[in-house]
């Protein structure tokens, strides 16, 4: 077994190297350009568009606009967005954030990209729903000597799920329950087997509707939470800016029980972070899009780019400013753990309403990527192993909040990397696809509301 882990941890250190950064970030930057700059320039749109996909029923698809969103950041808003950002703090230093920053602007034009060609090239499975996502577009999209990377796609994304979307998802809420509110760990996994089980057994339509309901329920009620702390701080924010952007390109020196860390960490651990919490690039949210009740592949891509910027530029800003602000990340302390003493510095039971937030952000983590997972398998199996499919994802998890999970986070993380590779290698490939398309369609929808505005 320590040859295995030290084989992963080899292979860890390859895939999320310097070469996995610029990558990502490459990628990213390459569409940016390309797009001229539109997924920023048309945030105010994808909000708009947003709120029209909850009631639009133009076009084929099994879930409406929204849903689709509300389905993919179920499977973002997660452990990545508490304990993702104060592991990135603890290890890279505050100078992280920024560079989190960073990965979610370039991100929401690599998210805009993976959604368009995920409702572009999606096709209907043998029992007529729509699949898509990298492995489909890599299929339909580009030639013969390409479709390979489809395959080795879908193979990392069925086991990575496993992983990173289920018993890890489990292991974190069974030892922040422990933690906070002395719960065992097995009654914790029964909770959640019987909760996703109920969910997940009814397909996608039910994890669309249940995540409709939660995802914004509980980002607005968590956001709420950490505004309120920042504003009764507000004098403080200024200097929390000056802050990070300092420590982004100076490093950060030793102080109290932080050991320090230069710009080189602040880089790595804030883009790492940033792409595990926002999962830009990797490939997973365009499967969900791709359900999406549309007939117009560039509105989709403009709905799905919210989800980097919600996820990132929101909630992992605000959960970063709070333990900043608290002076908590100075303590050696990380993770999880962090997050939930910095709001404890500032507001009274924090670490109780920090506990309840990776609770159920967790929960629905474990609902958007049983759906990732599945799709994954149905492209191998088909649909008739849909069934023992989900039977096995709903089993796996009071095995994860019962386990030492120390293997299993490294492993996921290595398939997560794995995963990205071919859907970024695709996403450049098909790039003047998706340049083609913004251009023809963009004004077109624009003209579209507004002649309804007027109208």
């Amino acid at each position: 077994m320590e040859q295995i882990s030290a084989l992963v941890t080899a292979i860890n250190g390859v895939v999320w190297g310097p070469l996995m950064l610029v990558l990502i970030l490459g990628t990213g930057i390459w569409l940016m350009v390309g797009l001229r700059l539109m997924p920023p320039r048309n945030v105010i749109l994808g909000f708009r568009l947003l709120l029209r996909g909850r009631t639009d029923t133009q076009g084929e698809g099994e879930i409406s606009a929204f849903q689709a969103l509300m389905t993919s950041l179920s499977a973002t808003i997660g452990t990545g967005n508490i304990a993702g950002v104060a592991t990135a703090i603890a290890l890279g230093g505050p100078g992280a954030l920024f560079w989190m920053w960073c990965t979610a602007i370039v991100g929401m034009a690599t998210k805009y990209a993976e959604a368009v060609c995920a409702v572009h090239y999606r096709e209907h499975d043998s029992e007529g729903n729509f699949s898509g996502g990298p492995m489909y577009y890599i299929k339909n999209g580009l030639s013969k000597k390409w479709h390979w990377l489809g395959g080795c796609f879908a193979f990392f994304g069925a086991f990575a799920g496993f992983g990173i979307g289920n018993t890890v998802q489990s292991n974190s809420v069974a030892d922040a329950m422990h933690n906070t509110f002395g719960i065992p760990d097995w009654l914790t996994g029964l909770v959640l087997m019987v909760g996703v089980g109920l969910v997940v057994l009814g397909g996608v339509k039910r994890i669309a509707r249940v995540a409709g309901v939660l995802v914004p329920v509980m980002a607005i009620l968590y956001l709420s939470l950490g505004v309120l702390v920042l504003a009764l701080n507000v004098t403080e924010i200024p200097a929390l800016f000056v802050l990070v952007v300092d420590a982004a390109f100076n490093g950060t020196a030793a102080v109290g029980g932080f050991a320090g860390a230069g710009v080189a960490a602040a880089i790595r651990f804030g883009v790492a972070r940033g792409v595990f919490s926002n999962e830009a690039g990797l490939g997973s949210a365009p499967i969900a899009h791709a359900a999406a009740r549309t007939n117009n592949s560039v509105k989709q891509g403009i709905i799905a780019m919210l989800g980097t910027f919600i996820d990132t530029i929101l909630v992992c800003t605000v959960t970063g400013f709070v333990i900043l602000l608290s002076g908590e990340w100075q303590t050696g302390e990380s993770g999880a753990a962090l997050s939930s003493n910095a709001f404890e510095a500032l507001i009274g039971g924090g670490h109780v309403i920090v506990a309840l937030g990776l609770a159920v952000f967790a929960f629905t983590t474990m609902l958007g990527w049983s759906y990732y997972s599945e799709r994954c398998v149905v492209y191998f199996f088909g649909n008739h192993a849909v069934k023992l499919f989900r039977l096995a994802w709903v089993a796996a998890i009071p095995l994860g909040a019962l386990a030492n999970l120390g293997f299993i986070w490294l492993l996921a993380d290595t398939l997560n990397a794995l995963m990205a590779i071919p859907n970024l290698i695709a996403l450049l490939l098909l790039s003047p696809v998706v340049f083609k398309l913004t251009r023809e369609r963009v004004p077109l929808i624009k003209q579209s509301l507004q002649d309804k505005a007027t109208g």
